[in-house]
């Protein structure tokens, strides 16, 4: 596909951002095959996302937009967002204004101030091109003192499906609403979420929606059946790649997006361990992935672990800049069409770490590469004995000049990035072969 590697390269070096390179028009909706989310105007649109948890409890209405032209600028369109914080705020659970959710000693009795702050918050998002990732009552992992699990017990179900009536009015008209149910739990009382979904539905609202379990749970297990879920989740801390791909090859009908991987500032993390979750992810089968950093993901408020920078400072960080090189990259590709290389793929590596994928008529493939000692071509499986080759540094968004390669004897090409390391100083490089150019 001799358009392909040259629509990258033209995309790369027009934007060093997305800053204005998409705006996509609300609502989304699954496009027919069931495998990825088109906008109303039909275009396939990458959930490309940013963990922004406390964004509602934590900042005032300066502040939300200091923090959504930033990720805006930097090619993000997608937002996770809790909507009712009930630990990770400074003054939980009211918001910055002061605001409680809910009247006081009352849970799920909402109060109206609260949510009119929310529903700024959301329209603006709207405005900004995001799509939001809503979570309705965290429940908290374990179902402990970190979310809302034990008052929705307390409440019970006629109250949360009232719960879910009122945010049906409340939010109205916001078509940038995907619905996230659950939180860091699956929960031994799935009633208790369903009535939030009854009331939604009771109350006409019908944007998607999508389930947010414990870690390494598989939703399509966990809830079965469940009509409601139209978007299936990745969330893990181990090999996400083989998770994604595991996901992928149940077949299950609905578009997988990664969910939640390790953070940046979490778990020892590098920029190149984070660049490896996401592109394990979309080169897995995934139509979208979300990026996490602390402290952004609670803005400075109490979190879980230390960092000594705070949310502004952190804007700018590695792991930013890694994700918005990745969006630029894929926003020059058809990477709807992508298919994950599962067994004996065009591209093989000796050593180190190989993730590759291609299109289905085999005219193309990216690969995503980890210290490989050797990486070889086979150029049978693209049908041509002549290919052009460019390597991309995922470190600094820098693409390489093509080079034509040519089969001898229908033997496979050898070949090596450009350096043992990017710009960076990391072993991480992407690479992109064409057949026929």
């Amino acid at each position: 596909m001799p358009a392909t590697l040259r629509a990258i390269l033209v995309s790369v070096l027009l934007l060093a951002t997305a800053s204005a390179a998409w705006a996509s028009a609300f609502p989304l909706r699954i496009d027919d095959a069931g495998s990825y989310l088109v906008d109303s105007d039909d275009r396939p649109f990458l959930l490309h996302g940013d963990t922004a948890w406390s964004l509602i409890a934590e900042l005032t209405r300066e502040e939300v937009d200091v923090y959504l032209a930033d990720r805006r600028s930097r090619g993000f369109n997608t937002l996770v967002v809790s909507l009712i914080e009930h630990k990770f705020a400074s003054n939980a659970p009211a918001n910055a204004y002061g605001n409680l959710p809910f009247a006081e000693g009352r849970p799920f009795e909402p109060n109206d101030a609260f949510f009119d702050h929310a529903r700024w918050v959301l329209s603006r998002a709207r405005e900004e091109g995001f799509v939001v990732l809503l979570t309705p009552a965290y429940l908290g992992f374990g179902g402990g003192e970190e979310g809302w699990y034990a008052q929705m017990q307390a409440a019970g179900t006629e109250k949360l499906e009232a719960y879910g009536r009122y945010l049906a009015e409340h939010f109205r008209g916001l078509d940038n609403i995907i619905w996230l149910h659950g939180g860091d739990y699956d929960p031994a009382d799935p009633s208790l979420v369903e009535a939030v979904i009854d009331g939604l539905r009771a109350g006409g609202d019908s944007a998607l929606a999508a389930a947010h379990g414990a870690p390494d749970s598989i939703p399509a297990q966990v809830w079965r059946n469940a009509d409601w879920m139209d978007i299936e989740t990745i969330y893990s801390y181990s090999d996400v790649h083989r998770q994604v791909l595991e996901r992928y090859q149940m077949e299950l009908g609905r578009p997988l997006l990664l969910l939640e991987g390790v953070y940046e500032g979490e778990h020892d993390s590098s920029e190149q361990s984070l660049r490896e979750i996401a592109y394990g992810a979309l080169l897995g089968g995934a139509a979208g992935q979300v990026f996490g950093n602390n402290p952004i993901w609670h803005f400075s408020g109490p979190g879980i672990y230390s960092v000594e920078e705070t949310w502004r400072e952190a804007l700018a960080s590695r792991g930013a800049e890694s994700m918005t090189h990745l969006k630029t990259l894929f926003d020059g590709i058809a990477w709807w069409t992508l298919e994950p290389a599962l067994v004996d793929g065009p591209i093989q590596a000796a050593g180190g770490r190989l993730m590759t994928a291609v299109a289905p008529d085999r005219s193309w493939s990216i690969s995503y590469l980890v210290a490989p000692t050797g990486v070889e071509i086979d150029p049978s499986k693209f049908g041509a004995e002549r290919l052009s080759i460019r390597w991309y540094d995922p470190s600094a968004g820098v693409m390489g000049q093509p080079t034509a390669v040519s089969a001898d004897q229908g033997k496979p090409l050898a070949v090596a990035p450009p350096a043992p390391q990017n710009r960076a100083g990391f072993a991480d490089w992407v690479l992109l072969v064409s057949a026929g150019e």
